[in-house]
């Protein structure tokens, strides 16, 4: 099946022969979905703190900070924006000149003046046709201004990364992207004792080069308007987690000169860029779940909250492993520590009484050292799916897992009502603690699940293919993490899924 040419290919990308066998074998078998204990809520798996103990989290993580705690901020901002202006394409692509009564399209074509880039794009369609945005709306000329907004001699905006488009025009004239938010954000809640700033970009290759030349534009006027020193790095995806691409036959798909064809692994290939992250805690958040200076208040008390519950959790697992490791524990002891990983960690575990004081200890040591993450989560206030359940683990316990909807088998009555039972879904709000008591990093890829990948169908050259996505970062990939889910408000996710979304007030000077 692979010849000699295929070996070297697969060689050059640092994946083994047996990997790709497995995944060959994955996609002849597919993926079990996940047994469910039950949905996460309140009470049983979410944490509502009061407003003490969120008081006692804020000063707990501030004393962290002054103390020379290390933090980093994670950012996945690879890819393109292309799905923000779907629909934007389809009218550009479209048979009509006049966008449909209602649509998003005629939303923007109604609100263009309040859009951030409006400037901007007024700007390129003045010098590219001699009109500028109103004369040419008024000429009814829909489709030349919508196709400057995405086109390439236009903003370029369907094929720019999210992260580097106008998201928030300021009152004093001044324009704002996900990125500089991003930076701005992190100076006021990751800003270490030496006044530095740490924050990671995952980004595609493609698009290394305008994430460079946009920070080496900001970066000095963030400094010094905030006090602080970034430290900025990014990574792109590594060849190592591509994924083998077949037929839907599941024979080898091969390019038109018979090469092996490899596709991106999906976003849970990033557990390798935040395993090599040099610091203790990390906060992960998406690109563009970001808003304005007037609006990050609340945004920042809950970053503060929940690294606070983070460093406070890990203080209590220092403790008990450092009792582990004694030899000390007396019976006492180890209960107290099976009832913390219950009602801290809501590890349920039927037997845990019934077991030895050294299978306990055994038990106890499993749940404890590992990495640990404090997850936001919102209340649901649209259809249930995806988010916080207690999931089934292999060895008999169920714990807290996010899950994606395609990980649960909808022709389970059982699973479907606890679906239906949800409360909250997944902002990816994290704070990640990845090293040990003795300050040594977790080899994070060693904390996944492999059986929770998935299989899309895709295309290339006009042939459809199969494509094997690897267990997303925040959930497969932090399986057998110690996990705590933390009720955030609302206000704090605000994600730019579509272009119309910035016209939420939210994203509007206030």
């Amino acid at each position: 099946m692979l010849n000699a040419n295929d070996l070297q290919t697969i060689a050059s990308r640092g994946i083994s022969e047996a990997q790709v066998e497995q995944q060959l074998k994955q996609f002849e078998t597919g993926f079990p979905f996940l047994g469910l204990a039950d949905s996460a809520r309140p009470g049983a798996g979410i944490t509502i703190l009061t407003p003490s103990q969120e008081e006692e989290a804020i000063a707990r993580w501030e004393q962290y900070l002054a103390d020379g705690g290390s933090v980093e901020k994670f950012v996945p901002a690879s890819g393109a924006a292309s799905r923000m202006f779907k629909s934007l394409f389809s009218f550009v692509d479209g048979d009509s000149d006049t966008p449909k009564e209602g649509s998003d399209v005629e939303a923007v074509i109604k609100n263009i003046a309040l859009m951030p880039f409006y400037k901007e794009l007024d700007a390129k369609l003045t010098a590219s046709t001699g009109k500028d945005i109103e004369a040419l709306l008024q000429e009814g000329q829909y489709k030349t201004v919508i196709a400057g907004i995405i086109n390439g001699d236009g903003l370029n905006y369907g094929f720019l990364p999210k992260g580097l488009l106008s998201f928030h025009a300021y009152d004093d004239g001044s324009v704002r992207t996900p990125l500089e938010e991003q930076l701005v954000e992190g100076a006021q809640s990751a800003t270490n004792a030496d006044g530095s700033v740490k924050i990671h970009f995952t980004v595609s290759g493609n698009h290394r080069d305008l994430f460079a030349k946009k920070l080496s534009e900001t970066v000095p006027a963030i400094e010094e308007r905030m006090g602080v020193k970034f430290n900025v790095s990014m990574s792109e995806q590594k060849p190592s987690t591509d994924t083998i691409a077949v037929n839907p036959d599941n024979s080898l798909f091969r390019d038109s000169n018979g090469n092996l064809v490899f596709r991106p692994g999906g976003h849970g290939a990033l557990i390798q860029n935040l395993n090599d992250i040099d610091s203790d805690v990390v906060f992960i958040k998406n690109i563009d779940n970001v808003v304005p200076d007037s609006r990050r208040d609340i945004t920042l008390r809950y970053k503060r909250v929940l690294a606070g519950y983070l460093v406070e959790m890990h203080d209590d697992i220092v403790r008990f492993l450092a009792l582990l490791d004694s030899g000390k524990a007396t019976r006492a002891d180890l209960d107290e520590m099976l009832a913390w990983t219950r009602n801290r960690l809501s590890i349920s575990r039927d037997n845990g009484e019934a077991m030895s004081d050294a299978e306990l200890a055994a038990y106890l040591r499993g749940k404890l050292d590992r990495p640990l993450r404090v997850c936001g989560m919102v209340r649901n206030e649209g259809e249930p799916g995806g988010g916080p359940y207690l999931a089934v683990n292999p060895d008999g316990t169920a714990s807290p897992q996010i899950l994606e909807s395609t990980q649960l088998d909808p022709d389970n009555a059982e699973t479907s009502e606890m679906v239906a039972r949800a409360t909250h879904f997944n902002p990816v709000d994290l704070v990640c603690y990845i090293t040990n008591p003795a300050g040594e990093h977790y080899n994070l890829p060693g904390y996944t699940d492999p059986a929770t990948g998935f299989i899309s169908s895709k295309s290339l050259g006009g042939k459809t293919l199969r494509a094997l996505e690897l267990p997303g970062l925040w959930n497969g990939a932090m399986s057998d993490w110690s996990t705590a889910f933390i009720e955030v408000p609302i206000e704090t996710f605000n994600p730019v899924k579509t272009v119309n979304d910035l016209l939420r007030p939210v994203h509007q000077p206030k």
